[in-house]
């Protein structure tokens, strides 16, 4: 399966940003799909996951609240809304999605990755 993130830019802090990701390949709106983000020289972070069938979402710690991820059964896409954005949000997003099911907030329990987009928030 191949993803693709988009959505991402510059904005101020207390700004918002909408960050989509697709599939291409094989439909991954059976499964999990997940939010990672890792800033220059941190480790890649868990942002937020969704179980397809029912879509429950898990958010890392500190970000629900700020941030909303759903899913579009229609478009096969995912979105993660993100508002009151921080400077410390600022990072690479990845969507990913692991070949079974799980809600692991791990990044290495997850074997597909998109190309990520850069998401700058400034003071």
């Amino acid at each position: 399966v191949q993803l693709q993130a988009f959505g991402g830019g510059s904005v101020q802090a207390g700004g918002s940003l909408r960050l989509s990701c697709a599939a291409s390949g094989r439909s991954f709106t059976r499964g999990v799909t997940a939010w990672f983000r890792q800033a220059p020289g941190k480790e890649r972070e868990f942002v937020a996951g969704i179980l397809w069938s029912d879509g429950r979402t898990w958010y890392g710690d500190s970000l629900k609240g700020r941030f909303t991820m759903s899913r579009d059964n229609a478009k096969g896409t995912v979105d993660l809304q993100m508002n009151s954005l921080k400077p410390e949000d600022t990072a690479v997003y990845y969507c990913a999605v692991p070949e079974g099911i799980t809600t692991s907030r791990n990044f290495d329990q997850y074997e597909y990755w998109g190309q990520g987009t850069q998401v700058t928030v400034s003071s």
